[in-house]
């Protein structure tokens, strides 16, 4: 589905990738409704949309709310007149420690945002999104949603819920106007840490191994060009690439391999 002239409700969009998705998507001729719970990065977000601002709402929410979620809907309608596009891009990570230390808090917290997070809002839209032509919903989970990441063990079981729960989608809505892709980013240069109230050096220091790291940017080209194309599986980044392709291949080599590049930063 070409993304001109339609309708796109994207979350997190107050930075990082989700900005960086919203400033595409105004570019490439869309109309955004860009959603996240700090105020302040939203309005960053629709400084930098200069001329386009006009195409663009913003709307603090909190996703793990279903309230929230479900108030959603008419305001972007009554703003844009109609939705063609959900992009489920919110989440956050928790500090890198094993399951054993996590608190149920913390896990709850992640849970919340990354799965029911993104499961309030597909519920909530699929209704408007089924009575379109043509409509898409794209559900980020994460290269740690295929492969383990020590230190991020909850992180990554909330990002592989989202990877099932959008093939399981996929396929409800075959044969339907709804198009579904789920979206596998490596590493990429955001401030999700800090966004998710963690300290990664207070937890060991950077990684024993540089990763290449993707800027959001790119990201988002690569996530609209996946959407654009109706792809059901984007891959973003030459690390989330790879990884794929090894973990399908020798699944225990994968997580060795990660475990090596993680493990400096494992707590304890």
């Amino acid at each position: 589905m070409k993304v001109q002239n339609k309708v796109f409700v994207v979350t997190g969009g107050g930075s990082g990738i989700g900005r960086a998705l919203v400033l595409g998507l105004l570019a490439r001729g869309a109309r955004v409704a860009a959603v996240d719970l700090n105020p302040a990065t939203l309005q960053e977000t629709a400084n930098l949309a200069g001329e386009k601002q006009a195409n663009l709402s913003t709307h603090v929410a909190n996703i793990a709310q279903r309230e929230a979620v479900e108030a959603l809907p008419a305001q972007v309608i009554e703003r844009h007149g109609a939705v063609d596009g959900l992009i489920n891009n919110a989440g956050i990570i928790h500090p890198f420690v094993k399951v054993n230390d996590l608190t149920y808090d913390v896990i709850e917290r992640v849970m919340n945002v990354n799965f029911y997070g993104t499961l309030y809002m597909i519920k909530t839209f699929l209704s408007y999104l089924l009575q379109r032509p043509e409509a898409h919903i794209a559900n980020v989970s994460s290269m740690g949603g295929f492969v383990p990441v020590p230190g991020q063990t909850l992180y990554g079981a909330s990002k592989a819920a989202v990877k099932l729960l959008t093939e399981g989608l996929r396929s409800e809505l075959m044969d339907t106007p709804v198009k579904v892709s789920v979206i596998f980013p490596g590493a990429v240069g955001t401030n999700i840490a800090a966004n998710s109230g963690v300290n990664i050096q207070s937890h060991g220091g950077q990684s024993s191994r540089a990763m290449k790291v993707l800027q959001p940017e790119e990201a988002a080209r690569i996530i609209l060009d996946g959407i654009e194309q109706d792809r059901a599986r984007i891959l973003v980044g030459s690390d989330s690439t790879f990884m794929d392709r090894l973990s399908r291949l020798s699944p225990e080599r994968a997580a060795k391999l990660i475990y090596q590049q993680m493990k400096s930063l494992l707590a304890g």
